[in-house]
């Protein structure tokens, strides 16, 4: 009955089964006490389990109340304080949301879903004690505001904290109950501000670091925050955001970012109407009729029911977010925080990108870019079928996300002091022979999200239910390069090891390291990228990918 503690953080015996639930295969390792546990937080006392690499890890920490009820649609809130040990040796369950496919090439199986799911996870390196400030790397994943979970196996931070970190990650709101404004909610703010509470649950998640995590060995004076796709559009979020201003000391984004311009967050007026398009939706009469709906109806009745009609993504509300990310960042009033960011070779398409002719990709050219085509053609030169489909795919990734991540370098050179460091991720996966997926393997190269077992160490992840890769010791050194550069970075501030030098990107020197088939430091196209401004691209439909 030890476990009759966990009632004191869980509202109700249905989210304790959910939690269950999503534990059954980390449930099948014995788990071995960890020696001197518990560890006392500012909420009560923590256990937690020494896996077999003896990595520590404590599953499942509430870091917030659950935003139940009248909590639904508010910023997060403190948790009550439980008597007795928390087991945290069991992932929680991910925030409600909408699933993901099951032939996509990255699935690792369902979770358990709940509204109750502010929840935290800590890997702590085998010589994790307090006292020890080993650097803290805090992740954020990414789902386009509207899934993920920090569950998924893909990111276990087990084996960046086996280098000797302390790795965390969390859960935040999704979708329409993470993201929703509405005036009923402006107006019963104390901020007159409303929406982006997935984005405060990742403030109070920070917050939590900053108080607790010295108890489990890290330094709450050196935090890394890195996150991928949405996440990584969190980490430049986060830099602008004077909510979490001290909480973290370096960014290190894999994947898109606020300066990307196919990506903007609506002005708060605009956001409350998208809000009363939902309640419409809904059929609802007020907000507190709309907090009354079960979390799976607005599920099934709206965000799957208007897909492609009402998307609700964080906004620029005066509170989180006083302004555009790009505009804090041209006022000098950003977080000055060392940065690493950078995307893979293959994640970005459009008209270029696609077209399998010459013919093709000159039509795409004059309809992308109008009058200025002949100077982008001159540019991205092709004579044959197979040079205009290199240049389709280099010009889609130039003028799209590489453009963003260098947007953001200038950014930070123009106003800020910390250095800024840009890569490429070019390695294709070695997809096993006949394997299927809804997304090609045969088409879809370093496609986004590619990068992050690489980061992580967390390969044998994509074979869990089925061998859809044969990696290779390459593979497998490559990740530990890898791993050792954003381990080295949450150290020190600089990625560079003595197997990966990393200049720092500057405007008379840009920059960035290559990692791939063949790695090293490469040089940005000035030329190229520099013709990639508003003025003469006509960016795709924006959308945050769901990978």
């Amino acid at each position: 009955m030890s476990n009759l503690n966990r009632k004191a953080a869980w509202s109700s015996i249905a989210s304790l089964f959910m939690a269950l639930a999503a534990s059954s295969a980390s449930a099948q390792i014995v788990a071995t006490p960890v020696p001197g546990d518990p560890v006392s937080i500012d909420s009560g006392a923590v256990s937690g389990k020494v896996l077999p690499s003896n990595v520590k890890a404590y599953f499942g920490i509430p870091f917030a109340a659950p935003p139940l009820g009248e909590l639904r649609w508010r910023a997060p809130q403190k948790v009550e304080a439980w008597k007795g040990v928390y087991h945290a040796d069991r992932l929680a369950p991910e925030c409600i949301q909408v699933l993901r496919r099951h032939n996509l090439n990255h699935y690792f199986g369902e979770e358990a879903t709940s509204e109750n799911c502010l929840y935290l996870n800590v890997w702590a390196s085998a010589d994790a004690k307090p006292g020890a400030k080993l650097p803290v790397v805090v992740w954020i994943y990414g789902g386009g505001f509207t899934l993920g979970s920090s569950g998924m196996a893909m990111y276990d931070g087990e084996n960046v904290a086996r280098k000797g970190t302390i790795f965390v990650s969390f859960n935040y709101r999704v979708g329409i109950l993470g993201n929703l404004a509405h005036p009923e909610l402006t107006a019963e703010s104390p901020h007159h501000a409303s929406g982006n509470y997935g984005l405060m649950d990742q403030v109070a998640a920070l917050q939590w670091v900053k108080r607790n995590i010295a108890q489990f060995g890290g330094d709450p004076d050196n935090v890394t925050i890195t996150g991928q796709s949405a996440g990584a559009m969190s980490v430049s979020a986060l830099e602008a955001s004077p909510l979490a201003k001290g909480l973290f000391n370096r960014g290190f984004a894999m994947s898109l970012s606020m300066f990307d311009a196919r990506f903007k967050f609506p002005a708060l007026p605009a956001a409350e109407k998208i809000g009363l398009e939902v309640q419409s939706a809904l059929g609802a009469s007020s907000l507190a009729e709309m907090r009354l709906i079960q979390a799976d109806k607005i599920q099934k009745d709206c965000q799957l029911g208007c897909a492609g009609t009402i998307a609700v993504t964080p906004d620029i509300d005066g509170y989180v977010l006083p302004d555009t990310v790009s505009n804090i960042f041209a006022a000098g009033k950003q977080n000055d925080v060392a940065t690493v960011a950078g995307f893979t070779s293959d994640e970005s398409s459009n008209d270029l990108r696609t077209a399998g002719t010459l013919e093709a990709y000159v039509a795409a050219a004059k309809k992308l870019y109008g009058d200025q085509a002949d100077r982008f053609l001159a540019l991205y030169p092709a004579k044959t079928d197979a040079e205009a489909k290199a240049m389709g795919l280099l010009a889609a990734r130039e003028g799209l996300v590489e453009i963003g991540t260098r947007n953001w370098a200038e950014a930070q050179a123009r106003n800020g002091k910390a250095p800024f460091y840009m890569y490429m991720f070019s390695r294709v996966h070695p997809f096993a022979p006949g394997v299927e997926f809804f997304d090609s393997p045969q088409k879809i190269g370093a496609y986004h999200t590619s990068d992050v077992p690489y980061w992580f160490g967390t390969q044998d992840a994509f074979n869990k239910f089925r061998t859809t890769r044969n990696w290779t010791e390459f593979d497998r050194a490559l990740s530990d390069r890898m791993m050792d550069t954003l381990v080295a970075f949450a150290r020190s501030g600089n990625p560079a090891t003595a197997a990966t030098p990393w200049p720092q990107w500057k405007p008379d020197a840009q920059t960035y390291v290559e990692f791939g088939d063949q790695s090293g430091v490469r040089e940005e196209n000035r030329a190229r990228l520099e013709f990639h401004t508003p003025a003469n691209v006509t960016p795709s439909t924006p959308r945050v990918s769901r990978d």
